[in-house]
């Protein structure tokens, strides 16, 4: 057996790092742990406050939960690598893996939501709405994945230091602005959010350990991805 990548290796650890923090924090929500339901609502009572009393602030932010870091925009990015995957690579085996990688992301997402069953904020005068359960935020956890997928790919296929720089600064800004807009509507407390971001950098970092170490026997096209880069 062949021994594993130092990307696999890396990825490996990066889950190690990860899976006993959300599973401390998915244990602390699902019993409602005091200490962290009372930092969760101060947060979004004072968020809040802020939010009713600059409507041109939340306006813009509804726009960007709403479109730019929308879950279905997330989805149609991943939806664009894979076709540029196949169009430009025929790389059956690394698209198909960020198919099944997005799918197990939403249905992770779907039933922690159903299993936990964590209520949202409730505000007498709400700038916001949202529905289904609040843990973990569908929108973190989404962005997550998705730009976790696509700096993955940006790797495999050696794109330039520029483009793979500028791709992490923009994957940053996601995350956190995702985090910080759906805080700021009211409609998911702190913990929420920051269980998305776990979560879902969790499910990356499972995805890509499991392609880096496996990906050459289930791979369609039978060949390594054509390394010839991309442009910087």
């Amino acid at each position: 057996m062949n021994s594993p990548t130092p990307g696999a290796r890396a990825a490996v650890l990066t889950a190690a790092a990860l899976a006993p923090v959300a599973v401390v924090l998915l244990l602390l929500v699902a019993f409602s742990w005091d200490p962290l339901i009372g930092l969760d609502a101060g947060i979004a009572r004072t968020t809040h406050i802020w939010a009713v009393d600059a409507s041109g602030v939340t306006h813009g932010f509804r726009i960007l939960t709403d479109w730019v870091w929308d879950p279905w925009t997330m989805r149609a990015l991943c939806a664009g690598a894979v076709v540029w995957l196949l169009w430009r690579h025929s790389a059956w085996g690394p698209a198909l893996w960020v198919v099944a990688t997005c799918a197990l992301g939403t249905l992770v997402q779907q039933g922690m939501k159903a299993a936990v069953g964590r209520e949202r904020p409730v505000w007498p005068d709400p700038v916001d709405s949202a529905h289904y359960a609040a843990f973990p935020s569908g929108h973190a956890l989404t962005v997550t994945v998705a730009c976790g997928l696509l700096l993955w790919l940006l790797r495999l296929y050696d794109a330039g230091r520029a483009l793979r720089r500028t791709a992490l600064a923009l994957a940053v800004v996601s995350a956190v602005g995702v985090g910080l807009t759906r805080v700021w509507l009211g409609v998911h407390w702190v913990s929420d959010v920051v269980g998305g971001w776990l979560i879902g950098a969790l499910i990356v970092a499972l995805s890509v350990a499991a392609y880096e170490r496996w990906g050459d026997r289930v791979r369609l096209d039978h060949h390594r991805p054509r390394r010839e880069g991309l442009p910087s």
